[in-house]
């Protein structure tokens, strides 16, 4: 596992990005890739489980990358987990509590963080938070 080049999360709904000491230290900015999908659970990504099904493409990425194994949901419905992802703030904080409301964009977010310190973010696919993405560089 190359963990000094790539680091990868995938899960069903959301994740937090965190590293490990050895990643923080690099000297070289990681390229970070964050998959999420909507409403699968984890045996649907052969990385994690095969029984249902081979995804080859994504487990070569898992394999080069890092995998979250133990990651849990702050909020189990598709909008407002992905607004706990973006702030690390449960719903009743980030104010995103069902997939109605607005999400408020000019609160702090893990992309705005990831900025300051120099990287290009993007978001591709489906952002599912009743408002326009605020910080991506390329959505």
């Amino acid at each position: 596992m190359n963990r000094s080049k790539t680091l990868v999360a995938f899960t069903g709904v959301s994740a937090l990005l965190a590293g490990s000491t050895s990643i923080v230290a690099q000297k070289k900015p990681l390229n970070i890739v964050y998959i999420m999908s909507d409403d699968h659970t984890e045996q649907m990504i052969s990385a994690y489980d095969n029984r249902f099904g081979q995804t080859p493409h994504i487990d070569r990425i898992a394999n080069e990358g890092l995998r979250f194994t133990r990651s849990f949901v702050a909020n189990s419905i598709s909008g407002p987990s992905r607004a706990c992802m973006l702030t690390g703030k449960h719903s009743h904080k980030n104010g995103k509590v069902d997939n109605q409301d607005h999400f408020d964009g000019s609160q702090q977010t893990m992309p705005k963080l990831m900025q300051a310190v120099g990287y290009q973010t993007a978001m591709i696919g489906k952002w599912h938070l009743e408002s326009l993405p605020t910080v991506y560089r390329d959505w």
